[in-house]
């Protein structure tokens, strides 16, 4: 029986792809998240063998969760999903070293085989994503560094950013120098610019 985590934050999306991972006999899911922030402390609690994340999570991207999941729980296989299969989010992913990506238009039956093939060992990314993301620049922050740019995109002050990750105030500070730096950007607003032109965020 391979052991599931679903984390998508569309409660009628969630539902669909529970009951629909329900009819498979070797899949059972074990968890499902609609916060970014949730995903970490329940995986460790039930321990999948594969996590379903979806992209864009309240709290915390899927892409930045993916990257601590591998460092905890490297036993665990990632598989991403998105609504849009832009290269740069494709690029994103696979930076990240996670195990598959689907997109959420692709027929049902596609998740439960990509859940198989990755639980295996298998890497499952279309031929046409994995293409266009070999030609996108990849993102020179770290995943922690970018979650803390995509909160700051948002509007949050580095006070926000503190509460939302449970980092110091200082520490986000730090976070946010280092991001200004390595895009040699200005200024914070001209390193989300630069970051949204490059479709990091």
């Amino acid at each position: 029986m391979i052991r599931v985590l679903v984390a998508e934050d569309m409660h009628m999306i969630r539902g669909a792809l529970v009951a629909l991972l329900a009819t498979e006999p070797d899949l059972e899911v074990v968890a499902e998240l609609a916060e970014g922030t949730a995903i970490v402390p329940r995986a460790k609690e039930v321990l999948p063998d594969v996590a379903v994340l979806d992209v864009d999570l309240p709290g915390r991207d899927g892409l930045s969760v993916a990257a601590e999941l591998r460092t905890v729980l490297p036993d665990c296989r990632i598989l991403v999903l998105t609504g849009l299969g832009r290269a740069a989010i494709v690029r994103r992913a696979l930076d990240a070293d996670v195990h598959g990506f689907v997109l959420k238009d692709a027929p049902p039956e596609r998740l439960a085989a990509a859940i198989r093939e990755v639980a295996v060992g298998r890497r499952v990314v279309a031929d046409d994503l994995a293409r266009a993301a070999d030609g996108v620049d990849r993102c020179p922050l770290a995943a922690r560094e970018l979650e803390v740019l995509r909160l700051v995109a948002r509007g949050d002050t580095p006070e926000d950013v503190a509460v939302t990750l449970h980092l110091s105030a200082g520490t986000v500070r730090n976070y946010l120098t280092s991001v200004v730096s390595k895009l040699q950007a200005r200024s914070r607003v001209d390193a989300v610019r630069i970051a949204a032109e490059h479709g990091w965020l």
